[in-house]
């Protein structure tokens, strides 16, 4: 095989996994984009926006059983592919939605296939890291981010233009429905497990090193959703600012992000995961001690955009980790992180929420420096597998 060949064969598996995350990123920053829109066709006003929109934990809870109970049992190329195919397909059916059942019904079936994907497709990106003996993971990370800008920016043009949501969502679909078609063969796959003798209790899968990590990724979502939910109405409102500056503040927030994970694995390779996990947290805290330390808006824009780059990467990192666990197959592993990370980003919201009530906002953002700071020292005890 000449280096021109396996350099080909090692970048089309690469490419195909990003395309699927792509997929998940692009239909979220479409749809997100288009909820002011796709909230008038159902006829709700905001505060019934909010209860509606919860719909879709639903549908995450049902997701995380199924997968816990499927994963390392099917083929994870085909878990990916099924549940990209069921995000695609629900996307315009959610987005030109004009009645509540309609609503209720898809943002249920979003959450299930959104959160349904996260797990084999992370298991994926595990697969051609091991395989190209490198860090990958923040890439893939960045390519979903890039997905939610992509997203977005085209439902911001659609809304300019006049086009429904529903028109915009299903041709989006469409595109990325035929792109991943021609790309799926080139999705990598995992070893299943067969028959009964090879399949382990499910609490084994359970290991102190998977809890750890899985604590460590509630912590870090509850940090970033937190951060996520509550930057541009920190500005907005506790400052007095706007919504147009309390969007540029979230704007900042995600950018880092963007650019934190395009650079992130090159800082993986150099200081390894668990110093790179333990910088990364301490980063965030400084961060919202930025924020925190006094109510200025030039404060609020620089240190929602150090949390960005600080929680950038931690995830991505501990998915990785996860992933590596001897004894244990990827997709098994990823799907504890993914257990414990999911209620870190459902909590993240109500609880600085209800601190704020009780408080005010800028000191209930202070449970973000309490959460990111419990991550680092968890960081402490991570055991980096010898093949990472």
């Amino acid at each position: 095989m000449t280096t021109a060949t396996a350099s080909r064969d090692g970048l089309r598996p690469r490419l195909a996994v990003s395309l699927v995350f792509v997929v998940l990123g692009g239909t979220q920053g479409g749809w997100m984009a288009r909820i002011p829109a796709i909230r008038d066709q159902v006829g709700v006003d905001t505060a019934q926006w909010g209860l509606l929109s919860s719909s879709s934990a639903a549908g995450d809870l049902v997701a995380i059983v199924m997968i816990t109970v499927l994963i390392g049992r099917v083929s994870t190329r085909l878990l990916s592919l099924a549940a990209a195919a069921l995000v695609l397909l629900n996307a315009p059916v959610l987005a030109g939605a004009s009645a509540v059942p309609a609503l209720v019904l898809g943002l249920t079936v979003w959450g299930l296939s959104a959160t349904f994907l996260a797990t084999p497709v992370n298991a994926l990106a595990v697969a051609v890291e091991r395989h190209q003996d490198r860090p990958l993971m923040s890439g893939f990370h960045a390519s979903y981010s890039c997905g939610v800008l992509a997203g977005g920016a085209l439902g911001t043009l659609a809304a300019a233009t006049g086009i429904s949501p529903g028109v915009q969502m299903a041709i989006s679909s469409g595109v990325l429905g035929a792109l991943l078609l021609a790309w799926s063969r080139w999705l990598p796959e995992e070893s299943v497990a067969v028959g009964k003798e090879q399949r382990r209790p499910l609490k084994q899968r359970f290991t102190p090193q998977l809890v750890l990590l899985a604590a460590i990724a509630f912590l870090a979502s509850f940090a970033e959703g937190a951060a996520s939910q509550w930057s541009s109405v920190y500005t907005a409102d506790y400052l007095d600012e706007g919504a147009a500056l309390g969007a540029a503040t979230y704007t900042c927030f995600s950018v880092a992000i963007l650019v934190a994970r395009l650079l992130g694995d090159r800082f993986v390779a150099r200081l390894g995961r668990r110093l790179f996990v333990q910088l990364s947290l301490l980063t965030v805290a400084l961060g919202v001690t930025v924020v925190v330390a006094r109510p200025a808006l030039p404060l609020a824009f620089v240190g929602f955009t150090v949390v960005g780059l600080g929680i950038a990467c931690v995830l991505p990192a501990a998915i990785a980790l996860a992933g590596r666990q001897p004894g244990v197959p990827a997709g098994e592993g990823v799907s504890v992180i993914t257990i414990g990370q999911w209620p870190g980003f459902l909590l993240a919201g109500p609880a600085v929420g209800l601190l704020a009530g009780t408080t005010s906002l800028r000191p209930a953002l202070g449970a973000l420096i309490v959460s990111s700071l419990a991550a680092a020292l968890l960081a402490r005890w991570i055991v980096i597998p010898k093949d990472s």
